[in-house]
């Protein structure tokens, strides 16, 4: 197959696989969401989603979670992990858009990279998910998707994203995303991965690729 031949085989497989498209994280508006993704770093959307309705029970929004000091904050994220660094984010964030933007989420990725805690990848996250602005988020499972695919060369996620964004329309981008990251979960993961599940990948998948896996199996 061409490249060009690769991608329609990309999009056309994920559309059949996901006609609709679940949004991994629970939340209400956009203030929600930017502390659910910032919660969501190194754990699990799993995990985020059991912890945030108590967090949202006490603050589910900037002016109500300013009113928690930083303790409080932590003593409820404490399950998902890196909650000293997150909790001084939340709650610093949380100031900052009371302060510079009367309480409202800005539309920006380079606003949002401005705040504490936020990165480039939990604010395309916020502009695709909570906004429809077309961004291409890279999370692990699409740059080791894009890699095993041969549509980058897996040398660090801002190339994925570059490459992403080369290669796929821009009006697809915020499903298309989330396609491969249900993907990613369900076919295709790091561990356990079966490639006879996994109907992209044995299709186009990279050569290298693609023999390092039955080399493996066959030991």
């Amino acid at each position: 197959m061409t490249k060009a031949e690769s991608v329609e085989f990309v999009i056309k497989t994920l559309r059949e696989l996901y006609p609709t498209i679940p949004v991994p994280l629970d939340h209400k508006d956009p203030y929600t969401l930017l502390i659910a993704v910032l919660l969501s770093a190194q754990s699990t959307d799993v995990r985020v989603n059991q912890i945030t309705p108590l967090l949202f029970a006490k603050a589910d929004n900037p002016y109500d979670m300013v009113k928690l000091t930083v303790d409080e904050i932590r003593d409820i994220i404490r399950p998902v992990g890196l909650s000293p660094m997150k909790s001084k984010g939340i709650h610093g964030l949380s100031q900052i858009l009371i302060d510079k933007y009367d309480g409202i989420v800005p539309k920006e990725i380079e606003l949002l990279e401005e705040f504490p805690a936020v990165g480039h990848k939990t604010a395309s996250v916020v502009v695709s998910q909570a906004f429809g602005i077309p961004a291409f988020p890279v999370d692990t499972h699409i740059h080791r998707l894009m890699y095993r695919w041969g549509l980058t060369n897996g040398k660090n996620v801002v190339q994925t994203e570059k490459d992403a964004k080369r290669l796929f329309p821009k009006e697809i981008w915020n499903d298309l995303h989330l396609q491969i990251i249900w993907y990613g979960r369900e076919y295709s993961p790091a561990r356990g991965w079966d490639l006879e599940k996994d109907i992209i990948t044995k299709t186009i998948g990279r050569k290298s690729v693609l023999k390092a896996y039955y080399k493996k199996k066959a030991t």
